[in-house]
Parts: structure tokens; sequence; C-alpha cells
């Protein structure tokens, strides 16, 4: 079970995790051992909220195929547990980014005295940098 909220919860048969060999140098064994991991997760057959599902797929994240499968390697570790223990972190990572909704801007108007203030400031600028000019005679 990966715990996302205290209402929302991902049970562990809509995760599918497979081990495979991790890329890049290593030592004598790195030809033997299968230490990395793929994460795989449907969002499409989740039992996740559908506010979550929409947001999930309308990301903009290079985990995400256009099937709405999240695929996750994890290989910075040497240990298979530790790397599917980073690969359910960067699952639930994810997952609880969408779970918050971004505040809703709201315009603001300046205030007269601060359209005044910056006018000033204009002004006294321009004029310090007109006397840097040449002075003509």
């Amino acid at each position: 079970m990966l715990y996302i909220s205290h209402n929302v919860i991902i049970p562990d048969r809509e995760i599918e995790i497979s081990a495979v060999r991790a890329q890049g140098a290593g030592g004598q064994s790195v030809n033997k051992v299968s230490s990395a991991v793929h994460l795989r997760f449907d969002i499409n057959a989740s039992s996740l909220p559908d506010e979550f599902k929409q947001r999930l797929l309308q990301l903009n994240d290079q985990r995400i195929t256009r099937d709405g499968v999240i695929v996750i390697k994890a290989q910075e570790f040497r240990s298979q547990d530790k790397n599917r223990g980073e690969a359910l972190r960067r699952l639930k990572q994810l997952v609880q980014s969408v779970a918050v909704l971004p505040a809703v801007r709201r315009a603001t108007k300046p205030t007269r005295s601060s359209q005044q203030k910056r006018l000033e400031n204009k002004t006294r600028r321009g004029g310090v940098k007109a006397l840097r000019g040449r002075v003509v005679e």
C-alpha cells in the first residue's frame, strides 16, 4: 500500500514493479545482478479519484506515456530494495504534486500613490541620466 494522503491510497496490485539491469559503469557483478527497478502505474485503471487522474494525465511529464501509464526507472543504488523504495517515493511525490490545487491568482490594481511614486522616480532617474550626457557649450 502506498499512502498518498489520509484518504487516498494506492493498493500494491495497481503498481507493477520489475527488476532490470542497471545502466552505466559497474564492478564485477554488473552484468549478473538486476538491481535497477522499473515501476509501471496505469493511471486510467487505478483507484485514484477522478480529479487526480485528470490532473495527472494533463501533466507535461516525460514519465507519463500517451496511454496514461507512469513509467519510473530507479537505478541510483546498488541495492534492489533501495531502488524499489526510491521508485515508490517518486510515484508518491508525482501523485501528491497534483493533489494540491494551485491558488487562483486575482488581478489587483496599483494604488494612485504607488503610480505617482513610480512616475516621480522615473523622472528623477531620467534627470540624473540626462546630466551624464555631453556638456553643450
